[in-house]
């Protein structure tokens, strides 16, 4: 995956970015701001992202940061690949750590559609084009203007209860309170340029492209960046109780390539205008494309917020929020009728252009690069370091 600093940039080059990166010189991680074609460590002034995401003002506190120049990014960033790394060199990580991992589902009509369509397919993609037909000819395509928990949506599941086509993805789809799960533990995402595990067992899945919104433990959003929120179609659809084996695998939450912290030329009504591509290029010559604009999501990302941090749950670390997907892609790839599944090898570019774009390769997870840095491993590295 040769990458330059063009092809994952926020078109806004005075953008505010915030990220992280190895530094094999100080055997562990460092914020880091981006500072034209170069990056600057700002862990002597903030040792962790989540501490400068804590602070009044996160913006004026990255920006006024003083650091060290550590290089230029388009070199270390060309030493992110996994594959083609100097160990001895420094090499671009997630652009969060402590904060939980958080994920909103089913917010937008389409991917509720298919979420329900799995649930019926119980997990055999065979099955899923006459499903589809099945449920798009009872509950309609088009819910993008029905709020949940809305008067008009509580009457559509009293009128899809009496026919025998309510499901639990429609409950949280159109009903009053929001999916919220976990998506990932702290320090276990992967970045840009980084390989993204797909369980070698499983034959239905997909790459889920989405905003991701950083929070405060205050609940204030403080930026936003993108993800990918790796999932295995046909293990969910099988049961919902196997959530966390469809989502929560080695390297199958991506996050990055920066934070864009929220300042005043970029804050949370451009998140709500925001489109989000993707593009997934296969070994085989499969190219599979799509855009999805976030004026079609179901809930205002700020009423997600409120469902996920409140005085029911709380966040001392802070979290990232994953804000959903309309993508479900159902373009066929090796047989007619058998939709989308990923191939090892294949490449998914997520993009959006005030937030750049999040490029990995596919890969089985018992492949990528075990997670071995954890909590206790970070802070002796920084106390070793002089910087707690």
């Amino acid at each position: 995956m040769p990458l330059l600093p063009e092809d994952i940039l926020p078109d806004d080059r005075d953008a505010l970015l915030l990220g992280r990166v190895w530094r094999p010189d100080r055997s562990g991680p460092s914020p880091v701001r981006v500072d034209g074609d170069r990056l600057t460590d700002v862990s002597a002034a903030f040792a962790t992202v989540r501490d400068l995401c804590e602070t009044a003002d996160p913006a004026a506190a990255l920006r006024d940061a003083p650091g060290e120049d550590i290089g230029q990014l388009a070199e270390i960033l060309a030493n992110t690949d996994p594959r083609a790394r100097d160990d001895s060199r420094p090499w671009l990580l997630s652009p969060i750590d402590l904060q939980a991992v958080k994920a909103a589902g089913v917010t937008f009509a389409t991917s509720m559609l298919e979420r329900v369509i799995e649930e019926r397919a119980r997990g055999d993609a065979d099955a899923a084009t006459g499903i589809r037909e099945q449920v798009r000819a009872l509950v309609g395509d088009d819910l993008r203007r029905l709020r949940p928990g809305s008067p008009e949506a509580m009457a559509l599941k009293g009128a899809l209860i009496a026919a025998g086509a309510w499901s639990q993805y429609l409950e949280v789809g159109i009903g009053p309170d929001a999916e919220i799960f976990t998506k990932a533990q702290p320090l276990s995402t992967v970045g840009v340029g980084a390989e993204i595990g797909v369980h070698p067992a499983s034959s239905w899945n997909n790459p889920e492209p989405e905003i991701v919104l950083v929070i405060a433990s205050t609940g204030r959003i403080v930026g936003a960046t993108l993800g990918n929120d790796v999932n295995l179609r046909d293990v969910e659809g099988r049961s919902a109780l196997l959530l966390g084996k469809a989502k929560d695998n080695n390297a199958a939450a991506a996050v990055g390539p920066f934070v864009r912290l929220f300042d005043r030329r970029f804050g949370l009504a451009d998140v709500e205008a925001a489109e989000v591509g993707l593009t997934v290029t296969g070994t085989d010559g499969f190219v599979l494309q799509g855009r999805s604009a976030m004026s079609a999501i179901s809930r205002p990302p700020a009423d997600i917020v409120a469902q996920a941090i409140n005085e029911h749950h709380r966040y001392p670390d802070g979290l990232v929020l994953y804000l959903g997907t309309m993508f479900a892609p159902t373009e066929d790839r090796d047989a007619e009728g058998k939709g989308f599944t990923h191939h090892k090898g294949d490449t998914v570019r997520i993009s959006c252009d005030p937030l750049g774009a999040l490029v990995n390769r596919v890969t089985a997870t018992d492949a990528c690069a075990p997670w071995t840095f954890g909590t206790a491993a970070l802070m002796r590295n920084l106390a070793a370091r002089g910087l707690l």
